[in-house]
């Protein structure tokens, strides 16, 4: 059944975030305002130099049974907490094949983790030196896995269409949803189910992040340290979480009498060949990869409504980033309500670009724009209408979304969206 050039929606959504264990709660966090970070109550903490984090609102311990979840690496418990609300926000009540309307063949699973199975890693490191070999858990090789999460969404909805994991540091979770939209447009599956994860609030991540002059040392009110486009911003807040969608066909999804949020136009790709950590200054990179989207969608730029926006809280970062949609976009940039929503759930790397295209797929649907919060002074490099405060409602009418990730290595990935 190889049909090229399908169109693919979105039907289901799913995520748990530091602003809620589920879509609905991270929405109305997001659409509040209200910041997921906060003083890290790990022992081990009170000895870092940074002592705030964004973890999860919701524990993996608090969903999953303890037999289960003890041959979960965090990241992979977190997947399938996010994948079992999509899943069932679809309409599937259960797995492909026992499901009438879900074929296993032609379904997928592409969940992203930029780090994997880290804690599971240095955790049954920790054992192996304190305790012996033979106190090493006999799951530790599938739990720190990095393709443990797509491995483990795969058996949960029964997709066997195809298992994949890209790995592209903080653009990883954007890319899985990148490729599931191909996978579905060339014809080789009908269902997807895509995003990313990631559970890295270690010590070992907090001190790399922190040397590496990545972290924010603020020590102030926790909730006020992260701060994309403030002059006073000093790095980004280290997050936790998974956001997963379920893509469809279009025709499959009327064929089931399926719920419609939105239409998943494509991706755009492109890569710095720049710096291991630093963005491209110019925003040349990233500029490609939005090109590249205009190319391979029919997505005009004046169709733009809303952008959410990469914008760790670093200073190259954001204002790289505005300087790509300002050359690409040029003045149709004006009228594009520019959304950072990093600044409530902190950087979720690997999860970041699933989390930030479930809160994409919400913007079109309730047609608002979450706001940026914490912008008290405005760095006056940042030419493009940010959405500060307070939500902002969107135009009525056909109109279109990007989400942006970018990661280290010079990764660029741009999703666009489109409202139906």
């Amino acid at each position: 059944m190889n049909t090229p050039n399908r169109t693919v929606v979105v039907t289901g959504i799913g995520a748990t975030t530091p602003l809620g264990g589920d879509s609905a709660t991270t929405w109305e966090g997001l659409v509040a305002g209200r910041s997921g970070v906060a003083t890290m109550k790990h022992e081990w903490a009170a000895g870092m130099p940074v002592q705030i984090a964004a973890e999860v609102a919701v524990d993996p311990s608090e969903v999953i049974p303890r037999p289960h979840l003890r041959k979960l690496d965090r990241s992979a418990a977190l997947a399938l907490i996010a994948t079992r609300e999509a899943w069932a926000d679809a309409g599937f009540t259960a797995r492909a094949g026992e499901d009438p309307a879900a074929e296993p063949t032609r379904v997928g699973a592409v969940i992203a983790s930029g780090i994997g199975g880290v804690t599971t890693l240095l955790n049954q490191w920790d054992i192996l030196r304190e305790k012996g070999w033979r106190k090493v858990s006999p799951h530790a090789v599938t739990m720190l896995m990095p393709n443990s999460p797509a491995a483990n969404v795969c058996i949960e909805v029964g997709a066997q269409a195809g298992a994949h994991t890209p790995v592209s540091a903080c653009a990883s979770g954007a890319e899985a949803v990148g490729y599931a939209t191909e996978m579905i447009r060339n014809g080789r599956a009908d269902v997807v189910v895509a995003g990313g994860t990631e559970a890295a609030i270690h010590p070992l991540q907090i001190a790399a992040f922190s040397n590496m002059m990545a972290l924010s040392k603020n020590s102030g009110d926790p909730t006020k340290v992260s701060r994309p486009y403030d002059v006073a911003r000093d790095g980004f807040v280290l997050g936790e979480g998974a956001g997963v969608v379920v893509l469809e066909s279009a025709e499959h999804a009327a064929a089931r009498g399926a719920r419609v949020y939105c239409e998943m136009l494509g991706q755009g790709l492109s890569a710095d060949a720049h710096h291991m950590a630093q963005p491209e200054p110019s925003g040349r990179g990233i500029a490609a990869a939005l090109r590249h989207l205009l190319e391979q969608t029919d997505l005009k730029p004046e169709q733009i409504a809303h952008v959410n926006a990469h914008a760790t809280s670093t200073e190259q970062g954001d204002l790289a980033e505005i300087r790509a949609l300002r050359r690409v976009l040029g003045d149709d940039l004006d009228h594009v309500a520019l959304s950072a929503t990093k600044s409530m759930t902190g950087h979720l790397l690997g999860g970041a670009g699933g989390v930030e295209t479930v809160a994409t797929v919400l913007a079109l649907h309730h047609r608002l724009a979450p706001p940026t919060i914490n912008v008290d002074e405005l760095d006056p490099e940042v030419d493009a209408d940010v959405v500060r405060d307070e939500a902002r409602a969107l135009p009525s009418g056909t109109i279109a979304a990007i989400n942006n990730s970018f990661g280290f290595g010079g990764h660029n990935v741009v999703l666009a969206l489109r409202s139906i």
